[in-house]
């Protein structure tokens, strides 16, 4: 069984819930001005996610070993070598 998760909200949080769940909340347009803002922000968080090709040079012997693990896996190993990569940029894979 999963642990339930409690999460800790400050004042402005708790009031923003509350009014949302009394259903006091209004809808307010944006300004142009924000509006644009939104759209870079968009438009950055979308280039951030585009693939780039590029080269990288592997040796024969640990190119023939990400290959072998990735076929035991059931991947490709660029695959792989794509996850790793992600993983050790998102501090989730640590160098030692």
């Amino acid at each position: 069984m999963k642990a339930k998760k409690h999460f800790v909200y400050d004042d402005e949080e708790l009031e923003i819930l509350r009014a949302f769940e009394e259903n006091r909340v209004e809808d307010a347009p944006m300004s142009e001005k924000e509006t644009e803002a939104y759209r870079q922000n968009a438009a950055y968080t979308k280039a951030l996610r585009e693939k780039r090709q590029t080269t990288i040079r592997f040796s024969v012997a640990d190119l023939a070993v990400v290959k072998a693990r990735a076929k035991e896996m059931g991947i490709g190993y660029q695959n792989l070598i794509q996850a790793l990569v992600h993983n050790y940029a998102t501090g989730k894979l640590k160098l030692e």
